[in-house]
């Protein structure tokens, strides 16, 4: 009996994945992959909760926090110890956008991430709508798309955690090989037939994250609480701390983070438990 009533206890306390879920979208033509992470009392509650949208890295999908990152095991754990208050947690799949628009129009990702995705995820759920009540994090090219998101769009995020963001400099942008510039970047920002100095397009500097972090107001940037964590082995070393420096310049509060470590899933699994919890102290207030 003991026994029994043990299992249903732990039971209780694990969060619900839903894995292979759509929405159809107008803006991209096609349908839009996602898998939702629901907080362990989802399903015995009439309560609406914060969301948290976690976004992939660049090659990966919408599975890669759940399969690689194990975030339904450290935001169960988080939640059971009082560590992170329940929350939706919401994956895309964004391919390799970027979490952009890209330069000619051809694939809007931003506008339907916006105008589309996150309507309808936060009508299928119970779901705070309020900016105070919505987060966003993501690693490598979704810590990119965390951070231009929430500069872009700093009236619908409260706060952002981003892991090894692809934060670049203008002067790498200038410099890398061709086949990177191809591989990258070029689909974005302007073309295979860029080098040099001509691959600082107009459509790079609107979303370049220190251009922004440069050239936004200040008001605007201060509306968003940003947590950056990038590790000290990491190719993208560079450009986070730049931002932070920058950031720091122009006195935008935000919490910046330098462990040991690289570009691996290692880094982003033990850096995740603070960065959702620094999202969710706005939850708590």
């Amino acid at each position: 009996m003991i026994a029994a009533l043990s299992a249903v206890t732990v039971e209780a306390r694990q969060g619900s994945v839903h894995e292979g879920l759509s929405i159809e979208s107008a803006v991209l033509g096609t349908p839009v992959h996602y898998t939702v992470y629901l907080p362990p009392d989802y399903g015995t509650s009439e309560r609406f909760y914060p969301v948290v949208y976690l976004l992939h890295g660049y090659s990966d999908d919408d599975s890669g926090w759940l399969q690689f990152g194990e975030m339904n095991r450290i935001v169960d754990a988080g939640i059971a110890d009082g560590s992170l208050p329940p929350m939706v947690i919401v994956m895309p799949d964004a391919g390799v956008s970027w979490y952009i628009n890209d330069y000619l129009g051809k694939v809007r990702w931003e506008d339907m991430f916006i105008t589309e995705f996150m309507p309808a995820v936060e009508s299928r759920y119970r779901i705070r709508r309020k900016r105070e009540f919505r987060g966003i994090s993501g690693l490598s090219m979704g810590g990119y798309g965390s951070l231009v998101l929430s500069m872009h769009h700093p009236d619908l995020f409260g706060s952002v955690a981003a892991f090894s963001a692809g934060v670049v400099t203008d002067e790498r942008i200038e410099t890398m090989s061709q086949s990177d510039w191809n591989h990258y970047y070029a689909h974005l920002y302007g073309g295979s037939a860029l080098e040099g100095k001509d691959r600082l397009t107009r459509h790079w500097k609107e979303n370049s994250i220190l251009e922004l972090a440069h050239t936004l107001p200040t008001d605007s940037l201060k509306n968003v609480r940003f947590f950056i964590d990038c590790g000290d082995d990491d190719f993208l070393t560079i450009g986070n701390s730049e931002l932070h420096i920058e950031m720091t310049r122009r006195k935008i509060k935000h919490e910046f983070r330098m462990r040991d470590g690289r570009h691996s899933w290692d880094y982003w699994r033990t850096g995740l438990p603070a960065g959702l919890a620094f999202i969710g102290e706005r939850f708590r207030r």
